[in-house]
């Protein structure tokens, strides 16, 4: 990896079999950051398995093994990924409905995103409708704060419905960029590419297939990415994904540097359980550094903690600047999608960076016009698909979150139900702060 490119984390979203797993193993074999025997080997694996080669390159992201007998992707991966211009820490996040909490785990850590959509017909419309996860995935990705984004067309070498049309790619394009623009994207600034994830039409060299495309390759795209600003100026805020016990090392929290600078010889202290020690050393990548600055995935060994002190979902900060903890707070949410209508008392689940807990919606504010933000309605009823309100939430247990206008990063929630997205929003004001356990020394 050369200090000099921008590193970014690249998430792969978008509809349950609409090719993402392939076209991403496509992509890291056609840009030289897969082996032909790698690949040479899923091909015999997957054919052993009774489905052909057609799983080789889906293979390159699903190593565990329970995602190959299913050939769905569970769990996220991370995958290390360079092209000429930048260095990428690929997130594939799953399609699948069971895996979305991974999934906005996943979208919470992205910088930029590939939102994969199968050009098929059926398939297409089934994902861009209500209750789609094309539609789902999209929302999430703009409230998580992922504001580059690209869309693959694929599977634009189906030979039924598609068979590399250019008015079927055109019919999809302008769903699309109806579909974003409604979730708030700037379209000017969306690239769709028609693609081939099996084929390698348009990843890294132009189809000869599609002559009538006369726009970048999904290379090009993503090489137009940029890094965004480091708050390194901001407090130290770190979401713990993991928390591992290793031999002879210790407690090992692993997570993303969302905010501030980690330095090794730092006093941490992870919220809410108010658990404290010295970070005794950084690792990244399986390398050794002194300090972590935004954007670092890694695993930092605390001393003066035990295993069972720190959680997913807990976040860490230097002791004189702690995280937030709050018991209750006013968020503004749009909703996503609701078959009927949320009343006060409404107890879904919700998630906020790496923590997942049940919060029950007290209060409904106030129903606010999405586009221009004036308040229509004082105290409403009811909301249903397509409302934006403040509302106040009083999570289940505590949470350690941040108001969006100070640290966005944990400023962000999404609210779950019913295996769907119901809600998506963002902290305008902790209303009640935890009081956190004295920490026994």
């Amino acid at each position: 990896m050369s200090a000099k490119k921008p590193h970014l984390n690249l998430i792969i979203i978008g509809h349950v079999d609409h090719g993402k797993s392939t076209m991403t193993g496509h992509l890291l074999f056609d840009t030289g950051n897969v082996d032909d025997k790698t690949i040479s080997k899923y091909a015999e694996e997957s054919t052993a398995t009774g489905r052909g080669d057609t799983f080789k390159f889906a293979w390159v992201l699903d190593t565990l093994k329970e995602e190959r007998e299913r050939g769905v992707t569970i769990d996220l991966r991370f995958e290390k990924f360079e092209t000429d211009k930048v260095f990428f820490t690929i997130i594939d996040a799953p399609g699948h409905r069971d895996f979305i909490k991974n999934m906005i785990t996943g979208t919470s850590q992205a910088d930029a995103a590939i939102l994969v959509v199968s050009a098929r017909k059926g398939e297409f419309e089934v994902g861009v409708g209500p209750g789609g996860q094309t539609r789902e995935h999209a929302y999430l990705a703009r409230t998580l704060g992922v504001s580059q984004m690209a869309v693959a067309i694929n599977k634009m070498d189906e030979p039924d419905t598609v068979k590399y049309s250019e008015e079927r790619f055109n019919e999809c394009k302008k769903e699309m960029e109806a579909l974003l623009k409604v979730v708030g994207y700037d379209t000017s600034k969306v690239h769709i590419v028609p693609v081939s994830g099996w084929i390698g039409d348009n990843l890294v060299k132009r189809s000869d297939k599609m002559p009538w495309y006369k726009g970048p390759t999904m290379l090009d795209v993503l090489n137009t990415f940029q890094e965004p600003p480091k708050p390194t100026d901001k407090p130290l805020r770190i979401p713990v994904q993991d928390v591992y016990s290793i031999t002879g090392i210790g407690t090992v929290p692993v997570g993303r540097v969302e905010t501030g600078v980690l330095k090794v010889g730092d006093n941490i202290v992870f919220m809410p359980p108010n658990a404290r020690g010295e970070c005794k050393d950084i690792e990244t990548h399986h390398t050794k550094i002194p300090e972590a600055v935004p954007g670092d995935n890694i695993g930092f060994n605390v001393r003066g903690i035990a295993k069972n002190e720190v959680s997913r979902g807990d976040v860490a900060g230097k002791t004189e600047n702690p995280p937030t903890v709050a018991n209750e707070f006013i968020g503004r949410i749009i909703i996503v999608y609701h078959p009927t209508a949320i009343a006060a008392g409404y107890t879904p689940v919700m998630h906020a960076h790496t923590a997942t807990t049940s919060a029950t919606l007290t209060e409904l504010i106030q129903k606010i016009d999405a586009r221009s933000g004036q308040v229509t309605q004082e105290k409403p009823d009811f909301l249903k698909t397509g409302d934006a309100a403040l509302v106040k939430i009083r999570p289940l247990r505590p949470l350690p979150i941040e108001t969006f206008k100070e640290i966005p990063q944990l400023g962000r929630f999404a609210i779950r139900d019913m295996g769907s997205t119901i809600a998506v929003g963002v902290v305008e004001q902790v209303t009640e702060k935890a009081t956190v356990p004295e920490k026994k020394s």
